[in-house]
Formats: C-alpha cells, structure tokens, sequence
C-alpha cells in the first residue's frame, strides 16, 4: 500500500469513528468549540492550535482540513469580513465537514466557510474537476494521457483551486508529516504561492529530533499516524526559509514528547513565517536591535548590532516590525529626521509644528 492510499484508508475510519492514536493532547479555546457540532469535535484529529493565529478580516486556508472543526473556530475570529477555506484530499472528510455547512452558517450570522477537493501539495488543480473530467474522458491510450495532462496544465493556469497571491494566512494542523517525502518540496513552495505579500504561516505539525530511517518509512501505519513522514525539526524551518520564507521560527515547541520509537523523540511544534513584501531599493527607515545578542542577521543578510541605527527599507521594515519578530526592534525615525524635528522644536518651543 503506497503512502496515499494508507492515508486515505486510515483517515476515512477515523471519520467514521474516534482514532485515538491519531491525537495530541491539545488545549483548544473552549469559547470556539461551544457551537460546533459534536460529531466534528470528536473526529478532529491534530496536534495544535493554528486558529490562534486568526486575525479578522483574514482570508484563511486551512491545508487538510478533514472534518472542518478549525475552519469553523477560525470562521468565528476572522468575523464577517473573513473567508476560510478548507481543503482535503478525503471525500469521507469532506462530507463530514460540508454536513454542517448550513448549520454553522446559521450559527455564525454569515456564510464564510467553504470546503474543496484536492491535494495539499498541489493547490492549484481541483480534485473534483478532475475526477468530472476522467468521467468525460478516460483515458485509454497515449492519446487521451496527453490530452488530460494538457487539460491539467490549462486548469492550473486559467482555473486554480487557490489562486496564486489570493491568502492572507495558511494554517495546517498535523498534516504536512502525512505528504510524501519527494512532494514536500512542492508542498511548501505551493503554500508560498497561494499567499498574499505579507502574508503568514502557522504550520502545526509532528518533527522528530533526528532523521527517520527507511525502515520505518516504509511502515504504512507508522506513516498514516503522523510518524513516519515527520520533518526532522531541523529540515522542517530550513524546508520554508528555503522557499522564501522569512521570519520563520518555531513558536510553539512541546517540551514533552508524544511518541518515542527506536529512540526517534517525536513532538509536537508549531512553525510560524511570512511571505515578504517585494523589496524595495529605497532606505528611507531606520530601526535599532533591541539586544540581548551582541548582533543578528535577517533573511536579507542585512547584520544588526545591538543598540545601533541601521537603515532598512519599506518592505524590511514592515516585516522587522511585524508580528513575527516579537518587538526585537526599536521603530524610530531617521537619525536626520529626529535632528531636524529637533531644531524645530528648539526653535518654536513645540514638537508638533513638523
């Protein structure tokens, strides 16, 4: 049984009936659970909470989104300005997470929720269309191989599941680990591609602290429960700073393992990160590096020193004063500007008149 189908047989039981051995104990936000339905709740299968990271307003893609229970808690934070939506791979999912569309847009005031087919590590081709597709055209021979994969490239291009730029925040929650090893790659450069400039990341996910050996790759069981495909934490930011990321940090990381095998610790950790806005040559900003470290260096290979001005430009400063860096930077204007609203306080006796 290759990696897919072991994943797609194991989380179709799990919609039926509880999986245990699927589950991190997690801590979700009581408030949100209220109005779901119970059946979503106990079918919820993860190992984080990325609806933390909601924001109203935001335009939210929630990468396997099984049954739907974060894309409804995220729906209550990104208020009626806000859109989520969910994708998955599982038509038994997916059935469980369109059952209660009506009801919960009842229960929100506001329809925000949308659920489509199709695999996380290629967003831009729609499962379903494809699967109207082969039901119009099967293919039978070199001939109609051809066609369909022409037929895949226009898709991509005219009619995208997600489109390119269209996101302001990918939230996943221990599903990554379940993709294989050789499409990861595609995963994460999928992910940068359907965000906004600007926009953010918060990946929940199992990373083990050392490489997985074959063996256990091999395992299906070991794979369909969140093990064997596990990034090992280090390739797992190294994975997103490569494709562009940047800001990219381990913002929860559980102290307490949750499986140990052959001596391989696995936990639970949650990767945050940002897509950057387009750089800019202008240098107009100025920021100082609060400290403790003596120096840093950014994703732009620009180097701070404690306590010292640098110059930065628009698209470095709205991302060094982001979310991301947790106020590690001093916002201040230029030193030249600070000078010259100086001398014009002096001389009026008030700081406002520039």
């Amino acid at each position: 049984m290759n990696v897919e189908s072991s994943v797609k047989e194991r989380y179709s039981r799990g919609a039926k009936q509880r999986e245990e051995s699927l589950c991190c104990p997690v801590d979700y936000d009581a408030g949100l659970l209220e109005m779901l339905p119970d059946e979503i709740i106990s079918r919820d299968y993860g190992c984080g909470d990325p609806s933390r990271y909601v924001k109203p307003g935001d335009t939210v893609l929630d990468l396997g989104s099984g049954g739907g229970k974060i894309c409804y808690m995220a729906a209550q934070l990104t208020g009626p300005e806000g859109q989520v939506i969910g994708v998955d791979m599982n038509d038994d999912m997916l059935a469980l997470a369109r059952k209660y569309q009506d009801e919960m847009a009842a229960r929100l005031g506001h329809k925000r929720v949308s659920f489509v087919k199709g695999n996380i590590q290629d967003l831009a081709l729609g499962l379903e269309a494809l699967e109207h597709y082969l039901d119009r055209h099967p293919v039978i021979d070199r001939q109609s191989y051809a066609d369909l994969k022409s037929w895949e490239q226009q898709q991509r291009r005219e009619q995208p599941l997600i489109a390119d730029d269209s996101i302001d925040l990918v939230i996943s929650n221990c599903v990554l680990n379940l993709v294989s090893d050789h499409e990861k790659q595609q995963l994460v450069q999928e992910i940068f591609r359907v965000l906004k400039p600007g926009g953010r990341i918060a990946i929940a996910d199992i990373i083990s602290d050392r490489p997985i050996p074959v063996e256990l790759k091999n395992d299906p069981e070991h794979w369909s429960g969140c093990l064997s495909g596990a990034f090992q934490e280090t390739e797992f930011l190294q994975a997103f700073a490569a494709a562009g990321f940047q800001g990219v940090a381990y913002d929860k990381w559980d102290p307490e393992p949750w499986r140990e095998i052959n001596d391989i610790v696995f936990r639970s950790a949650t990767l945050t990160a940002v897509k950057a806005l387009p750089e800019s040559t202008d240098r107009d900003s100025t920021l100082i590096y609060r400290g403790p470290f003596a120096e840093v260096i950014d994703d732009s290979g620009q180097h701070f020193l404690r306590g010292e001005r640098a110059m930065v430009s628009a698209a470095q400063h709205a991302l060094l004063t982001g979310a991301a860096y947790r106020d590690a930077f001093i916002d201040t204007e230029p030193a030249h500007r600070e000078a010259e609203n100086a001398g014009c306080a002096i001389q009026s006796g008030d700081a406002r008149c520039c």
